[in-house]
């Protein structure tokens, strides 16, 4: 049932996604130097107000613990003072790459001598809704400014009092610049009809991205009237094959679990070469266990010495291998040969990034052609799953669908193009 509080809701962000469509229109006709400049002051109003931006984080961390929200999230929440200046750092790295507006894509002569260009435009007015990540916040930003496109943040409760401290900073700095406000607005976050109100704004929103939990994703997948690019969960696989170096292999597995298991790109789940279990069991479950990671084993080996009398270890389900634990837990599985280890991933992984520990070129070729996943390793740690470390400046999500964007997705993914025709007269006969 639809109540006059979500009403006055939806009434409040469609007067946000007015008030950023005429930013919008205003922030496409900037130079690029002028989107720039922006940038750095963003990034330098972050350092400038840094107390009290890490003092509503600290409000936001205490509301969280007193609710009893588990380690591995308030992780996620947290802002110091090292974060903060990360977030400035990408967004002076964003102001340092190239414009990708105006790139003219294809340009040719047309019928009756018409001169066609296709270029690189903006989307317009861009969407997040989000969960506990306050960076995201200063990423989506200055993605937005930096192409062009004004943007709608919907943050998660739990970093209410953060976001919108960044949110007024960013915004003051943009107005010193000579640009609209309201190309960064923070939407409400007290109330979910807000996020229903985004998903329903077709039209006024040209696309929404959603990036959390599960839940949070499929809602939006499901309920959104507006285009969607799907930033999916991280079920994140290792895999040994029988060939592999095993001291590669265990500093693989211990970065990709243990580096820092609360975000996306963390391995969730171990597979084992057959071959190689019991070896590979004996060094890798010790080594885990004293890292502080819960392991749910294939049944079939919990009686092997490594898991027999190991307080760490449980009986692995299908749930296991189907969970995305954002934590220090772990599944293993043993699997007969690289094909087994393939079907599996398929079957239990989100299409995320996916690892495998070789020194068969064979073997390598028959996990890259067979995984489908928006990203493929071989010898290294998914962990590098990230805008930044592709490249791409910093990111405005992972995104695990085919179509549009897949993998780390940052300024080409909001964009996109127009036919200018030029002509001199020409009418078609």
């Amino acid at each position: 049932m639809t109540t006059a509080t979500d009403n006055t809701i939806r009434e409040t962000v469609e007067r946000q996604a007015r008030a950023a469509r005429a930013a919008a229109t205003q922030l496409q006709r900037t130079s690029a130097a002028q989107r720039d400049a922006a940038l750095q002051a963003m990034a330098e109003a972050l350092h400038t107000h840094e107390a009290q931006i890490l003092a509503a984080n600290r409000r936001d961390i205490e509301a969280a613990r007193a609710d009893g929200t588990r380690e591995s999230l308030i992780d996620r929440l947290m802002l110091d003072s090292d974060r903060l200046s990360a977030c400035a750092d990408a967004l002076r790295d964003l102001a340092a790459l190239d414009d990708v507006l105006g790139e003219v894509l294809d340009e040719r002569t047309i019928a009756q001598g018409i001169a066609l260009r296709e270029v690189r435009v903006p989307l317009g007015v861009v969407g997040m809704i989000y969960e506990a990540r306050p960076n995201v916040t200063c990423d989506a930003a200055g993605i937005g400014i930096k192409t062009g496109n004004a943007i709608l943040l919907r943050g998660g409760s739990m970093a209410r009092e953060s976001n919108d401290a960044l949110v007024a900073v960013i915004q003051d700095a943009l107005v010193a610049q000579g640009l609209p406000r309201e190309c960064v607005q923070a939407v409400d976050a007290t109330d979910r009809a807000s996020a229903t109100a985004m998903m329903g704004m077709r039209g006024l929103i040209d696309l929404l991205i959603p990036r959390g939990g599960a839940g949070l994703i499929a809602s939006v997948v499901e309920n959104s009237k507006v285009p969607v690019i799907e930033t999916g969960t991280g079920n994140c696989h290792v895999y040994i094959e029988k060939s592999a170096d095993l001291v590669m292999a265990h500093a693989i597995v211990l970065n990709a679990k243990c580096q820092r298991p609360s975000v996306c790109n963390a391995a969730e789940s171990l597979l084992i070469d057959r071959a190689i279990a019991d070896e590979v069991l004996a060094d890798i479950v010790p080594a885990l266990a004293e890292a502080g990671v819960t392991l749910a084993v294939d049944p079939e080996f919990l009686d092997t010495a490594p898991c027999r009398h190991n307080r760490s270890v449980r009986a692995a389900t299908d749930e296991d291998y189907a969970t995305e634990y954002l934590d220090l837990e772990m599944s293993i599985k043993i699997v007969d040969d690289v094909d087994e280890a393939v079907a599996h991933i398929n079957e239990y992984g989100t299409q995320h990034s996916e690892a495998i520990v070789t020194q068969s070129d064979e073997a390598a070729q028959a996990f890259v052609e067979g995984v489908d996943a928006a990203a493929v390793y071989v010898n290294a740690s998914t962990r590098f799953t990230d805008g930044a470390l592709f490249g791409l400046g910093a990111e405005i999500g992972i995104s695990t669908q085919k179509m549009h964007a897949r993998g780390p997705f940052a300024l080409k993914a909001l964009t996109s193009t127009k036919f200018i025709c030029t002509g001199s007269g020409q009418i078609r006969e």
